[in-house]
C-alpha cells in the first residue's frame, strides 16, 4: 500500500478530520473514547487509502492510540473506522461507560422496534435490495 502520510491531500483532510473527531468523544470523557467512521459509496478508486491514512492522523494528532478498521472498495464503496483504544483514567471511566452503554440502548432500540420498513441503511443493504423489515432477531429477508 502506498504511504500518504507526507502527501498534501492527506494532511489538509486530516486537518479537516480532527475536529469531527474531537466531537465525536463522549461528553466529559477527557477526549477518550472516541470513534468515527467513514462510508464512501462514491469512492474514487485509490482514495480508500488516502481516507484511512487521513482518520489515523487526525486520531493521532489528538493524541489517540488508534486501531482501524475498514474495507476499500467493497461491493458498496468504501468504509473506514478509527478508533481510539487507549487506556481510559478511572475518573473517566463512568462517564464513558455511560455514553457506551447509551449507544447500545439506541441501538437495540431500533432492533425491538419491530417488523416494518427499514429505518435506515443497515450494512449496505436497503429495500431496494430484498431487505423486508428489521425485528429483534435481525435483517428479514424479503420474499
Amino acid at each position: 500500500m502506498a504511504s500518504y502520510a507526507k502527501d498534501p491531500r492527506c494532511t489538509a483532510m486530516a486537518e479537516a478530520l480532527a475536529p469531527l473527531l474531537r466531537r465525536n468523544c463522549p461528553e466529559g470523557a477527557g477526549g477518550f473514547g472516541g470513534s468515527y467512521q467513514v462510508n464512501d459509496e462514491e469512492a474514487v478508486v485509490g482514495w480508500g487509502g488516502m481516507i484511512r491514512a487521513a482518520m489515523r492522523k487526525a486520531a493521532r494528532q489528538l493524541g489517540w492510540k488508534v486501531t482501524t478498521i475498514g474495507m476499500v472498495g467493497a461491493r458498496h464503496g468504501t468504509m473506514v473506522v478509527v478508533q481510539d483504544v487507549r487506556e481510559v483514567p478511572e475518573e473517566h471511566q463512568a462517564v464513558l461507560n455511560d455514553a457506551m452503554n447509551g449507544r447500545m440502548r439506541a441501538a437495540q432500540s431500533v432492533g425491538r422496534a419491530g417488523p416494518g420498513p427499514c429505518p435506515a441503511r443497515l450494512g449496505g443493504l436497503d429495500d431496494s435490495e430484498g431487505v423486508k423489515s428489521v425485528s429483534g432477531s435481525g435483517l428479514v429477508r424479503a420474499g
